[in-house]
């Protein structure tokens, strides 16, 4: 074969550039296209059972290609379907009944924060000034996000909801970092374990959301999405095949062509997408304070996910997915003896 033939480097990181950019904006759109569901009186454990449900069913074949994960990692399985799928999921869509999206979406940011906490208080490791830095940020800019001055400008339920959803992330990347210690052999592939998450978390959902007692009427009816009536099915295929489904596929390949942190900036897009998205169809203003403070979040995120300490003391960011996601992503990133491992995190959306 010609050396022409061959794809270059730049090409490659071209193309992964752009499926992390597609990954942030499909994950970004999850919370404004189910709010009107549950305006018009889904539940949102309902609303979170049809997604993971239905993304469950769509990526049947990639489960059964990697069946043999059952065998070999029924605990990080188990535990990903449980807090990265069903537990992220039903909080962050019960925390958007209460408060806006953009700012379900920023407390969800605070996952990075959260698994340095871990690292330090719990493992007992040392973090360095940069960490802290990535922590103070966060926390300054997500009490901007939520006016902490006015005594909390939103639901402190919602609020306490996003957190809970912040926290799953943190539990997962606990579980993903013992599932996955050095010496253990080769890492699960990410998308068998997005597949059988998404089944294990049907699984937990269809006991706790009680599919069977749904008002099927709304979704078989139309919704009301900036200011226009809309099939309430086309925001369900939305939900289920873009935001879900294409959402983890597209995060897992462009990680495979970017390095995890490259690829984990991109994914903080998700969070704008999502207040923008928000702010355009549902009529969810910011104001320029918390936009602010929304920024700042970020940045403090990005700070502490390159801070974590790797390769074993802790999984990486939320929203990559994810990513993390999360509604975050599956990521694999190389270590020191050049194995890949698996550091799946889970969609912030």
């Amino acid at each position: 074969m010609s050396d022409s033939a061959a794809p270059s480097p730049g090409s490659g990181r071209s193309a992964g550039l752009t499926l992390a950019l597609v990954s942030a904006l499909a994950f970004g759109g999850s919370g404004p296209a189910a709010k009107p569901l549950i305006t018009a009186g889904l539940e949102p454990l309902h609303v979170t059972w049809l997604r993971v449900a239905g993304a469950a069913l769509v990526l049947l074949p990639i489960a059964w290609r990697h069946r043999g994960l059952l065998r070999r990692h029924p605990a990080l399985l188990a535990g990903f379907g449980l807090l990265a799928v069903a537990g992220v999921q039903a909080c962050y869509f019960a925390a958007i009944s209460r408060i806006p999206v953009g700012v379900a979406l920023l407390v969800e940011y605070l996952a990075p924060a959260l698994v340095l906490g871990w690292v330090r208080f719990v493992r007992r490791r040392p973090v360095g000034r940069a960490a802290g830095a990535g922590v103070v940020l966060a926390v300054g800019g997500l009490a901007c996000v939520v006016e902490i001055w006015s005594g909390l400008g939103f639901d402190p339920v919602g609020l306490l909801l996003a957190l809970g959803a912040a926290c799953c992330q943190v539990g997962y990347f606990v579980l993903s970092d013992h599932g996955t210690a050095p010496g253990g052999g080769k890492a699960p592939d990410p998308l068998g374990v997005i597949a059988y998450g998404l089944l294990f978390g049907a699984l937990v959902l269809t006991v706790v959301a009680r599919p069977w007692r749904m008002d099927w009427a709304v979704p078989a009816g139309r919704v009301v999405l900036a200011g226009a009536q809309v099939p309430a099915v086309v925001l369900l295929a939305w939900i289920v095949l873009v935001a879900t489904v294409a959402a983890y596929v597209t995060g897992v390949v462009s990680v495979r062509r970017l390095s995890p942190q490259v690829a984990g900036v991109v994914a903080c897009l998700e969070a704008v997408v999502a207040t923008v998205l928000a702010w355009v169809l549902l009529g969810e203003h910011l104001s320029a304070v918390q936009v602010f403070g929304g920024a700042v979040v970020l940045v403090g995120a990005f700070v502490a996910q390159r801070a974590t300490p790797a390769p074993s003391a802790a999984a990486p960011a939320a929203g990559s997915g994810p990513s993390g996601a999360g509604d975050g992503r599956g990521r694999g990133s190389g270590d020191d003896g050049g194995e890949q491992r698996l550091s799946t995190g889970a969609p912030a959306s």
